[in-house]
């Protein structure tokens, strides 16, 4: 009895199991087939849809049909971009004393241009008859940035470096799924155009294409600016000679007695030689006031002389005239 109800239970576990299989896979089969069949009749509506004429209702619904697939498609690129690497803005600044500027920068456009890179921009300045001063922007490509920057630090001596790098991979990304779906959004509005009977259909149409033709064109400078600063980084040197007017080198020492001293003597030689030049200056005018002094005193002289010389001549003549009477 215990073997035969065993058996009989074992039995009836591998029919349910059998039975449990053929459901399923019925149920499979089904599905697929019926996944098929909508497929078939989505892809029948959409060949369907342009011939649909532009103005009545069903050519109204046949033109969103492709507008949400084509939306469809351009959230898909948004959602599940596709992996492109990553895409790094580099820039650096460096400050470097030379003994030569002329050669250094010989040598730095030599080590950019070596580099597949080029010379962006370059503005040098003379000091004097002998020095002169630079100022270079360098654009190398991202895989030789390292290398030319080492090169340029090692050409002198070193007074300044700064270095910066700046992940853009999400804006790049960002810009690449929006021009896609602005070409996408300007190709429906030339399909639009092209199937537009209406005058006033055509006019709104030209003005909606030219928008979005605008923003396309907007959106492929953003990419092209993109691409070449994140294909090509920037190095801005400045050299300037190690010799250079007004940069001895040395520190100044405290000033002592002897300093002083000669400091003093120069700063009373530079007053005597100041007065010397204020007297040389002023020694006409002083000759001319003296000679106006000395010919007004002449001439004083010679009025009071005249003056007193009729008074001593008057006085004898009234004694003769009070004693003849």
């Amino acid at each position: 009895m215990d073997v035969e109800s065993k058996s009989g239970r074992s039995f009836v576990r591998a029919r349910a199991a059998l039975v449990a299989g053929s459901l399923g896979l019925l149920l499979a089969v089904g599905g697929c087939g019926a996944s098929g069949d909508s497929s078939d009749g989505a892809k029948a509506d959409v060949k369907s849809a342009p011939r649909e004429g532009f103005t009545d209702e069903g050519g109204a619904a046949a033109s969103a049909a492709p507008e949400e697939q084509a939306d469809g498609k351009a959230a898909g690129k948004k959602a599940a971009p596709k992996p492109g690497g990553t895409h790094v803005i580099r820039t650096a600044t460096l400050s470097v004393e030379v003994k030569s500027v002329p050669k250094a920068v010989a040598a730095a456009r030599g080590a950019a241009e070596g580099a597949g890179g080029l010379v962006a921009s370059e503005n040098t300045e003379r000091l004097d008859d002998t020095h002169e001063t630079s100022h270079l922007v360098l654009r190398v490509p991202q895989e030789r940035f390292q290398e030319v920057l080492r090169e340029l630090a090692g050409s002198g001596k070193l007074l300044s470096r700064t270095s910066n790098a700046k992940d853009v991979t999400d804006q790049v990304v960002d810009v690449e799924s929006r021009i896609s779906t602005q070409r996408a959004s300007v190709a429906r509005v030339r399909q639009l155009m092209d199937r537009a009977e209406e005058i006033s259909d055509v006019v709104a149409l030209e003005g909606e294409l030219s928008s979005r033709q605008s923003d396309l064109e907007s959106l492929l400078a953003q990419q092209a600016s993109l691409k070449d600063r994140t294909s090509l980084a920037t190095i801005t040197l400045d050299l300037t000679p190690s010799d250079a007017p007004g940069d001895d080198g040395s520190k100044e020492e405290d000033p002592g007695f002897l300093d002083a001293l000669g400091g003093g003597w120069d700063a009373f030689v530079t007053m005597l030689r100041w007065i010397a030049v204020a007297f040389g200056a002023a020694f006409p005018f002083l000759l001319t006031a003296a000679l106006a002094v000395v010919g007004w005193r002449v001439l004083r002289k010679r009025k009071a002389g005249r003056r007193a010389a009729p008074a001593v001549t008057a006085a004898p003549a009234g004694k003769d005239g009070a004693s003849a009477s």
